[in-house]
């Protein structure tokens, strides 16, 4: 069936909107929805007199900049030329910020430190293709910092002890070689470590002090969940959330001494999806469950439901605690929804009084945006099955073009939420369908594990079986549907036009992986310890068995079978799914004499940071889609 080909007609109106088009809203503007938010990851200085935020230059690189808490005094502290800023913290006495940058999405980061009178940035990780990370500060300690970092094995990451002042580093805790992730307890104390058995499973393990040996507290196995929080404030428990012994998450405190646990938290039907740590007394202030495919808090602490109904009545939508002050009298809030990206409120706990600080993306707020609808439906082998559906808002509800948009990981998971891929599509008139499919997280180890070497199988399944769900309830016209996706979401979109070629108009793949052996085999260094992991949930290249199981579910493979049209976007950079492995897709389409549009990103990495590539990759999906789809395009 040829494409459909839509000319659609757009003048100006004089509020920069266009002309409705068979009932829908005006077109929202790539450049709105894909640029840099106008503020960002808020976070109050320790005593509250400040906050520091990321904020958009006249290039719309996001830069730190710091403002005095209720007025309007803001100054920009860093010039990055082309890479917007995403992850910083402030020094414990307040007097500095520290930030991490990479260079053109290597990952290699670098962790800068940045005196707010001098304004000039200092590296203190100056070791050449070496990968450090924030670990933690302390108030004990306001003139150090605690770092992950690489430079002595490619392969595992120490900590240090960083003299953020003087630039003096001290090692701090060696890597045995399988650790992947350190705790630190309210002493500034590395105590405890989660590590990477050869089996796959994970250990953790904790010591009493820093000379003291090393011993398990929790072994599991590859199937169960391990995730730590932190330490209570005496040092003795560690919070945690386990599945050892149920389905789903138990959040629980377990003593260092006795290993007794102390259940805090649990829900039959989801696993944790968000929590909130109180910094100032060393606890668990709350977490959050699903459901019903809303976020859902249980409290921890007998103070905070109170806190939660007052902020209820300032605005509505889901609530989170960004920041607080170290007397925890102060928090930064944000609001958020599905049709409404975060507003921030600075919160007086003792007035209960909010005051704005302002919306991360205000220019969307004279826009309609599309609600987000949960879904369930059942694989074809019976496994329940969520997703989140997107209607246009206000066009038809039937027979629409679809896209199934399909999450990264792929151990992670869709929520209910702003997502501006799912609004830049129902905009221009399609539905958008967010499958979790199973080994999808937050829906317990069963589910998770249903998901062990499916990769191109079951996982694939799943996606073609919830476009057969929207056909049947009519939302879909079964002619009319693409896929598309970022990392597995790419991976599943070349695996999906392979393996059914018939379900899909087209395809849109950005930083997807094409061949699962090539793949395994170039993983970054970093993820050596948990190369394991990968190999019992997807395959061992190394085995003849799982090598044909691989390369089986490798759509270069199977690039002879595609029939659809198909657009792949790359980071050059990338070190998780490097250039290769589009390059290697892109060779097999050609070879079979199939249609491929290919473009490849030199400044970036694994996904698009630079406003400009956003905007770009956004444009010629728009395009594609129009064509493919006959969908509406922004001029």
């Amino acid at each position: 069936m040829p494409a459909l080909l839509v000319l659609v007609l757009v003048s100006a109106l004089p509020d920069g909107g266009v002309v409705r088009d068979g009932g829908l809203p005006p077109l929202v503007p790539r450049a709105v929805l894909f640029g840099a938010p106008e503020l960002a990851s808020p976070q109050l200085s320790p005593d509250g007199s400040r906050i520091a935020t990321l904020e958009p230059d006249e290039k719309r690189v996001l830069q730190l900049r710091v403002r005095t808490t209720g007025l309007s005094d803001v100054v920009q502290l860093t010039n990055e030329p082309t890479r917007s800023l995403r992850t910083f913290r402030w020094t414990e006495d307040g007097s500095a910020l520290l930030f991490q940058q990479d260079l053109d999405g290597d990952e290699r980061f670098h962790v800068f430190v940045l005196d707010l009178e001098t304004k000039q940035p200092r590296d203190l990780t100056p070791w050449a293709g070496a990968k450090s990370e924030l670990l933690e500060t302390n108030p004990k300690f306001p003139g150090h910092v605690l770092l992950t970092t690489n430079r002595r094995d490619p392969r595992a990451f120490d900590v240090v002890r960083v003299n953020w002042r003087t630039g003096e580093v001290v090692d701090d805790t060696r890597n045995p070689g399988d650790v992947s992730q350190w705790f630190v307890d309210a002493d500034f104390r590395v105590r405890a470590a989660k590590a990477t058995l050869p089996n796959g499973g994970s250990e953790l393990r904790v010591r009493d002090t820093p000379k003291a040996p090393w011993r398990p507290l929790v072994t599991a196995s590859l199937e169960e969940n391990l995730r730590p929080f932190g330490f209570t404030l005496d040092g003795k428990s560690l919070v945690l959330a386990s599945t050892v012994s149920s389905d789903t998450d138990r959040v629980i405190e377990k003593s260092l001494g006795s290993g007794s646990e102390r259940l805090l938290a649990t829900n039959p039907k989801s696993d944790v999806v968000d929590f909130a740590w109180n910094r100032a007394t060393s606890s668990l202030r709350a977490v959050a469950f699903e459901v019903n495919g809303r976020r859902e808090w249980t409290s921890l602490e007998w103070l905070f439901p109170g806190e939660l109904a007052a902020l209820g009545a300032v605005m509505p939508g889901d609530i989170d605690v960004v920041s607080t002050d170290r007397a925890d009298s102060k928090w930064v809030v944000s609001f958020s929804s599905d049709v409404q990206p975060p507003v921030f409120v600075v919160w007086d706990r003792k007035t209960k009084q909010a005051t704005t600080l302002g919306a991360s993306m205000p220019k969307l707020e004279r826009f309609v945006l599309a609600p987000m609808t949960p879904v369930t439906f059942p694989a074809r082998d019976g496994l329940p099955l969520t997703a989140f559906l997107t209607l246009p808002a206000g066009g038809p509800k039937a027979g629409l073009p679809l896209v199934v948009l399909v999450h990264g990981g792929p151990w992670w998971r869709d929520r209910l939420q702003f997502h501006a891929q799912a609004q830049h599509l129902a905009n221009r008139g399609a539905a958008v369908l967010q499958v979790n499919f199973r080994g999808s997280t937050g829906q317990g180890k069963r589910f998770l594990n249903a998901g062990n070497r499916q990769w191109g199988l079951a996982m694939q399944d799943d996606l073609a079986d919830a476009v057969a769900w929207a056909v049947s309830q009519g939302l879909a016209d079964p002619a009319r549907v693409a896929i598309m996706g970022q990392s597995y979401g790419g991976y599943a979109t070349l695996m999906g036009l392979a393996k059914t070629p018939a379900l899909y108009r087209c395809g849109v793949d950005l930083v997807g992986p094409a061949n699962l052996v090539t793949l395994l085999q170039a993983i970054p260094p970093w993820w050596k310890a948990q190369e394991a992991v990968f190999h019992r949930r997807m395959g061992n290249p190394n085995d003849p068995k799982d090598r044909a199981l691989l390369l089986a579910a490798s759509p270069v493979t199977l690039a002879d079978a595609i029939t659809a049209p198909l657009l792949i976007g790359q980071g050059r950079n990338d070190p998780r799914v490097k250039v290769a492995e589009s390059e290697q897709m892109v060779q097999a389409m050609k070879a079979a004499g199939r249609s491929v549009t290919y473009v490849e990103y030199p400044d970036e990495g694994h996904g698009l940071v630079r406003l400009e590539n956003r905007v770009d990759f956004a444009q010629r999906t728009e395009a594609f889609l129009g064509k493919c789809l006959g969908l509406r395009v922004e001029p």
